[in-house]
């Protein structure tokens, strides 16, 4: 499909058939993130995938979505602090745009293979990194949980163009 029906079908999906993802789906996904554009290409991440009963609960822990569980798995996306890039103007970390970056082709790669996800943000990071026993330098930013749409998926409420754009 073309880039903006792609941008178009993605949406945030919330409830999931049970069918597992077939490894060649999930590769593609994860080679689309492996190649997102980062600040001076430090690719300041680390990704885990959630599949086994045990990873889905330790998760589930972390967050108030008990939907979530539903997803055959949930991709973990940490920002790598080692490796983020600093602008030396005045040292903004460049950690969260990149990771928010590598998460849309993530989504978009999940889309484009028939499956759905949505961007979780509201979740205990710290818990999360205890409970999947981090290290320092990782941050636990989103969860992605991933797999096929169950039913039918709630069109985009959108702004218009004229609303968010302006020609200097």
């Amino acid at each position: 499909m073309d880039f903006t029906t792609l941008c178009n079908t993605r949406a945030s999906v919330r409830e999931y058939e049970k069918t597992p993802i077939e490894e060649e789906k999930l590769s593609a996904v994860l080679e689309a993130a492996r190649l997102a554009p980062s600040a001076c290409n430090k690719q300041p991440w680390k990704f885990y995938v959630l599949k086994s009963a045990e990873a889905i609960e330790k998760a589930a822990e972390c967050h108030q979505f008990p939907w979530m569980k539903e997803a055959p798995a949930t991709i973990l996306c940490c920002i790598n602090h080692d490796r983020e890039w600093v602008r030396p103007y005045d040292d903004k970390r460049h950690g969260n745009i990149d990771i928010a970056i590598a998460v849309e082709h993530i989504c978009l790669a999940a889309t484009e293979q028939g499956l759905g996800t949505c961007w979780i943000c509201h979740f205990d990071a710290a818990l999360c990194k205890e409970k999947f026993n981090l290290p320092d330098n990782l941050e636990p930013a989103v969860m992605i949980p991933i797999g096929y749409p169950k039913g039918n998926i709630a069109p985009k409420k959108r702004t218009t163009i004229e609303n968010i754009v302006e020609v200097l």
